[in-house]
């Protein structure tokens, strides 16, 4: 179905102490933070700006979706793509502040669009789905329990199945 993407949604189950000092579920809910785009559809779980953190932080993610995460700090997000065939790859990707940060135009891309870079390294685990990982240089396919460790290079993704493909990944800020 055409869209299916826009539907995606990440639950996300926060725990935390009562009065008495008890371990409790504090809340349990769709995430609040989500943000669907043509390419993709971002929910952002948890933000955290510096390491430690204190137990009693909150989520982090005052300002919206925000793709790179902030300096020393981490972004835990579930990301569902949407099949290429779906949408212009042209555009690229973007979240609450406009296109992304890092955008690489096409021209300069070997005509690949949406190539991008995040100062961070990232861990991706594919939850379900097929996606491709494309670099500079060449392409691996990714499925289901696969994971990619992407360390601050330029990269685009590719859905060319005709399903949706959803995503887990951790993103640590990091100094290049």
């Amino acid at each position: 179905m055409t869209g299916e993407h826009l539907q995606a949604q990440a639950r996300r189950v926060v725990t935390g102490v009562n009065a008495e000092g008890k371990s409790i579920f504090v809340s349990d809910e769709p995430t609040p933070h989500r943000l669907a785009g043509p390419g993709n559809t971002k929910c952002d779980i948890w933000r955290t700006s510096a390491l430690p953190v204190a137990l009693s932080d909150g989520d982090g993610i005052d300002e919206g979706v925000i793709t790179e995460p902030p300096k020393g700090g981490i972004v835990f997000r579930q990301t569902t793509f949407a099949p290429d065939s779906e949408w212009d790859k042209s555009l690229g990707y973007s979240d609450s502040k406009g296109q992304l940060h890092g955008t690489i135009p096409a021209e300069q891309s070997g005509g690949v669009p949406g190539f991008h870079f995040t100062n961070s390294v990232d861990i991706v685990t594919v939850l379900d789905g097929e996606i491709v990982a494309v670099m500079e240089t060449e392409e691996k396919v990714l499925r289901a329990g696969d994971s990619l460790i992407m360390r601050g290079v330029n990269h685009a993704w590719c859905n060319r199945t005709d399903k949706p493909v959803t995503v887990l990944a951790i993103m640590i800020s990091a100094d290049v």
